[in-house]
């Protein structure tokens, strides 16, 4: 199974790996001996700090600002080979903002139209590379989240985005599957973490009693691209500590 997990002389792309759940995955290819490139939204590596949840040691970073098509359009990577394409962008409005319109496009506009901007705009590399797709979504994909209808509804389009690519480009060699993950301790979710209230309340929710953290996540990722996934396509793997059950 080591074997299975050895990344070693693959090429690993992670958007929105500057950070959090992303950052985490990038860094898991890395230590399995990948060659690991991140994108986000700022101009250079060194204005991420590690209180962000940013280890951006021995990733090669790029600026994209996935919430404008044309700039996916006009991205011009440092790698001519593409093995494995993580998609980890993710937004969130919180007071209601996602109930304005402004803000509602905004979300969906980073969290389901870019992932299918991304996924066309390296498609070819992929398909010559025989390489795997992973998107990242939600659980909340899969219950209400009353205030926030924008993140709610792209993340429950990026999992019917992924059984869709699935059964479309499995032809082409590409492999494309997903990871909800549940409650992770990352900074787009400290609006309960650092409410001790909210945060008993959602612990107590969840079966192993603790938040999920970015290394949880990259081991699911891991897998869905490693040979020990072979046969697995087009589905959501759902890493949430028991959450929804």
């Amino acid at each position: 199974m080591a074997n299975e997990l050895n990344f070693s002389g693959k090429q690993v792309l992670v958007v929105g790996g500057s950070s959090g759940i992303g950052n985490g995955i990038a860094q898991a290819f890395r230590a399995k001996g990948a060659a690991v490139a991140v994108c986000g939204t700022r101009g250079r590596a060194t204005e991420y700090s590690t209180d962000e949840g940013s280890d951006l040691e021995g990733l090669a970073y790029a600026q994209l600002d996935v919430g404008s098509p044309g700039a996916i359009e006009a991205f011009r990577p440092s790698f001519d080979r593409l093995d494995i394409l993580v998609l980890a962008q993710g937004a969130v409005i919180y007071r209601c903002g996602e109930f304005e319109m402004a803000g509602f496009r905004k979300v969906v506009e980073i969290n389901l139209m870019s992932l299918m901007s991304c996924a066309t705009r390296f498609h070819s590399m992929l398909r010559d590379a025989k390489g795997a797709l992973i998107i990242v979504s939600s659980t909340a994909a899969y219950h209400s989240t009353m205030g926030n209808p924008a993140y709610n509804a792209s993340k429950t389009g990026a999992v019917g985005l992924t059984r869709t690519l699935g059964e479309a480009w499995a032809e082409d060699g590409i492999r494309v599957n997903g990871i909800a993950p549940g409650l992770v301790d990352t900074k787009m979710t400290k609006v309960t973490t650092d409410n001790p209230k909210r945060l008993e309340s959602a612990l107590a929710r969840i079966p192993l009693r603790r938040l999920g953290t970015p290394a949880d996540m990259a081991g699911a990722a891991l897998f869905l691209a490693s040979p020990l996934s072979s046969y697995i396509i087009g589905q959501t793997l759902v890493v949430d500590g028991g959450l929804i059950l």
